[in-house]
């Protein structure tokens, strides 16, 4: 599962390309799968982050590996990380999943090098009424106990949600979120009221080829940027070859 707009391509006709509203104070990206194949796209367009996935490892999308965090950072990108697991399903959210989602993305953050101090957003990917209000609170304070269980009581990632306007506004309204990413769907309960979004996720860029979703951002948005580059981006080796005329 992806992100309301990211879709499998082979299971569903693409949107129409539409140009998204830009006011946000940083530029963005949501791929479902690995961006390393995109960085050639990437490099000068312009973009200021790119968001990518940790999931459970069941799933047949690509989670971000070290390698592809470490040749996103090379671009000068920053890379916002978001847990999605079961994310389509209101009967997923509990206590105990929160807790159970938090482990899993901690070890996944803590595998890439994902720096303390940066967020992990946990999506909720469906228009949630009051009953699945409830389901989502006692998800998001397990994913705070799991993140603390890690850490000694302290956790060493900020949280962030994805959600509809409701969503967003539950969770981070009670404190149990620093960060809130709005969902494109805005038919969503409180979607086109909701203002204290960090990240707004738009329609797709026409100038880029590969499936994606737009992302605007503003203030502080929990986003991280490697500083130890162990591998070469492929555009850096090829110019490499080209210089030494192989």
């Amino acid at each position: 599962m992806v992100l309301s707009a990211c879709i499998d391509e082979s299971a569903a006709p693409i949107a129409t390309v539409q140009q998204p509203r830009i006011f946000g104070s940083a530029r963005g990206i949501d791929v479902p799968t690995d961006a390393s194949d995109m960085l050639n796209e990437l490099r000068g367009s312009g973009l200021d982050f790119v968001a990518r996935y940790y999931r459970e490892p069941g799933s047949r999308w690509p989670t971000l590996s070290p390698s592809e965090a470490q040749r996103l950072s090379s671009l000068g990108l920053t890379i916002v990380a978001v847990w999605e697991s079961k994310s389509h399903n209101p009967a997923h959210f509990s206590y105990a999943s929160g807790y159970a989602d938090a482990i899993s993305a901690y070890t996944q953050a803590s595998a890439v090098g994902q720096p303390a101090g940066s967020a992990i957003y946990f999506a909720i990917d469906f228009d949630a009424g009051p009953e699945a209000l409830g389901l989502v609170d006692q998800y998001f304070r397990g994913v705070a106990a799991g993140f603390a269980s890690t850490g000694g009581g302290r956790g060493k990632y900020k949280i962030g949600v994805y959600g509809s306007g409701a969503v967003c506004a539950a969770v981070k309204g009670a404190r149990l979120a620093e960060y809130s990413w709005l969902s494109n769907s805005t038919a969503w309960a409180g979607s086109l009221d909701y203002d204290g979004w960090n990240i707004r996720q738009g329609g797709r860029l026409a100038e880029l080829s590969f499936n994606h979703d737009f992302d605007e951002a503003r203030q502080e948005y929990g986003s991280f940027r490697l500083s130890h580059l162990d591998v070469a981006a492929p555009y850096e080796a090829l110019s490499l070859q080209q210089s030494r005329g192989e």
